[in-house]
């Protein structure tokens, strides 16, 4: 059974800095690419990040040069780290799994599980 469960949320104060996890079991978490979405209250599922199986990332442009996407394949976890938080982060937090090794921007949202999530909240 595919499990993905976040941690590391919380309130932070504008400028500040977040660090999620996301422990994975039931499938072979190396092989596969990873996301971070979030959704924030009132809006659609957007993705923040993604690294493929081979650790290549890329980001959105609204969390560029702020968020860091990572994995520790030993440990079976995914992270985020976030920087320089700002209001219009505040939001659930998801990780998701891709059946693939590597997947294009298309396809971000074309994940098959995701995590129940973990809420960041930045304000003053």
């Amino acid at each position: 059974e595919v499990q993905l469960v976040e941690s590391g949320g919380g309130l932070v104060q504008p400028g500040g800095s977040l660090r999620l996890s996301c422990a994975a079991s039931g499938f072979t978490f190396s092989s596969v690419a990873m996301s971070w979405v979030r959704q924030a209250p009132g809006k659609g599922l957007e993705w923040v990040s993604v690294i493929s199986g081979g650790g290549i990332t890329s980001n959105a442009d609204s969390v560029k040069g702020r968020f860091t996407i990572s994995r520790d394949n030993a440990k079976n976890t995914l992270y985020l780290q976030m920087n320089d938080l700002k209001p219009e982060d505040t939001a659930v937090y998801h990780c998701a799994k891709y059946p693939y090794h590597a997947i294009s921007g298309s396809y971000y949202l074309n994940f098959d599980y995701k995590g129940q999530g973990t809420q960041v909240t930045v304000s003053s």
